[in-house]
């Protein structure tokens, strides 16, 4: 995307960030914004009309490549976490250089001048790891509506392999949120009462668990649930926050908090900020996508905010 008009500059305007790397920030009109790397196509930043933060970065966040940024949206691909066949936890394009996508296949939003598209290419060092050719479009945009407006992330993944050659891959956003109180055991994640998930405290194995009303965070969890509702609540009591999250073409959800001892194996995460943070993001695991030569496919993650009234009787546990 171009900026032409002034009107342009301001909601889109590419700038240096941290260690004079290449973001963009994004405008709406009602006053939230965001902020995207084109170093890992990471989003950092997304803040409401007040200017208050609402993505979790990590106050010891390096922004250093090859190393990956520790907070806000990160993209998984072409695999989440060990769920693929590369040793490099979460795949490489965490890692890569994107660029600004200068012919967009998806049209323009609607009543929303504040978007970006990028675009990743494989390297030739992706290549010796993962031998397939693809194109993979990120468009992200901030849409107003209410205070935080809507942070919509729409990846489109190609397949440019030659004869006729398919590959597989796994994906997912890894998405860290803030928890006002610094304390993760007042948040609830809410869903369907009985998720399948993939426990890596367990070894990986299949657990089927069950709950009354809302997921609580008392203890270290690495989860990836399986066949999620469309629609996910993650409710902060404390600062009367519901996170809300829509997704498409994303069966799963991750759910991710190191809690105490973890943490201090991360250098690029606070001791205390297992308690200021959680991790759910859309996903695509289970069933990994396969595309054909010449193939494409498409999945997003929307996110907004409502008072925390919302409650689970508001999800859809049936997909619409």
């Amino acid at each position: 995307m171009m900026a032409g008009t002034s009107s342009e500059k301001k909601a889109m305007e590419v700038c240096k960030g941290m260690n004079d790397l290449d973001k963009v920030v994004l405008r709406e009109v009602n006053g939230s914004s965001a902020e995207v790397y084109l170093y890992g196509g990471h989003v950092t930043s997304w803040k409401n009309v007040h200017g208050e933060e609402l993505l979790f970065l990590s106050s010891k966040a390096t922004f250093n490549p090859p190393h990956p940024i520790r907070g806000g949206i990160a993209i998984c691909f072409p695999q989440l976490a060990e769920h693929g066949p590369l040793k490099k936890l979460h795949g490489f394009a965490r890692n890569s250089f994107w660029s600004i996508d200068e012919k967009p296949l998806l049209e323009a939003p609607e009543n929303s001048k504040a978007f970006v598209d990028l675009i990743l290419k494989p390297s030739e060092n992706d290549l010796n790891i993962w031998p397939h050719r693809f194109e993979f479009r990120l468009r992200l945009t901030l849409k107003s509506g209410g205070e935080s407006g809507h942070l919509i992330l729409i990846s489109q993944i190609g397949n440019l392999n030659t004869a006729g050659k398919s590959f597989d891959f796994t994906f997912g956003y890894h998405t860290y949120l803030p928890v006002s109180s610094d304390d993760i055991g007042s948040v609830r994640v809410e869903g369907p009462d009985t998720m399948h998930c993939f426990d890596k405290l367990q070894k990986g194995e299949l657990n089927t668990e069950q709950y009354d009303a809302a997921i609580k965070i008392e203890g270290q969890v690495d989860k990836i649930y399986l066949n999620t509702p469309t629609k996910i609540a993650i409710i902060d009591h404390e600062s009367n926050r519901t996170y809300v999250m829509n997704k498409g073409g994303l069966p799963d959800a991750v759910l991710w908090n190191p809690w105490d001892k973890k943490v201090k194996k991360i250098s690029n995460l606070g001791d205390n900020e297992y308690q200021k943070m959680l991790c759910v993001g859309a996903a695509a695991v289970e069933k990994p996508i396969t595309l054909k030569a010449g193939a494409k496919w498409k999945g997003w993650q929307e996110l907004h905010i409502e008072n925390s009234s919302y409650n689970s009787g508001e999800l859809d546990p049936q997909g619409s």
